[in-house]
């Protein structure tokens, strides 16, 4: 049975893709080993250690103060609540990270986004 245009080109493409997997496979295999050496010179020459604990050492903080109010959360809906503890999380998160972190204070924190704190991050009663 002939075969149309349409299937002759598939049929190469694919014979050409399966004879140049090798090459790829080799090609993934030496940026690997790229980014593995680039890594390992860059530790050699940083005795620091982690970046992040340097950066951390580099840390002024601000006397700026950032205080979310959760006292309306009865006034939310479950879907609503776990954004905010999200959103909580996500400030949290960033502020750690920051060169000059603010004060981070949650008030009038009970209820629904407790219990939803309680249920999913159980690390959050570790925050500073």
């Amino acid at each position: 049975e002939p075969m149309s245009k349409r299937q002759r080109k598939k049929l190469l493409k694919q014979k050409q893709w399966e004879e140049q997997k090798d090459l790829r496979r080799q090609k993934r295999k030496e940026k690997r080993q790229k980014r593995k050496l680039e890594r390992q010179s860059k530790l050699d020459s940083n005795n620091e250690g982690d970046d992040r604990k340097r950066m951390r050492r580099e840390v002024v903080p601000s006397t700026l103060r950032l205080i979310v109010d959760c006292s309306f959360d009865d006034l939310m809906v479950l879907k609503d609540v776990k954004k905010l503890h999200k959103q909580i999380q996500r400030c949290y998160a960033e502020n750690r990270k920051a060169f000059h972190p603010v004060q981070f204070y949650l008030t009038s924190h009970g209820g629904q986004l407790k219990s939803n704190m309680n249920e999913n991050d159980k690390g959050w009663v570790n925050w500073k």
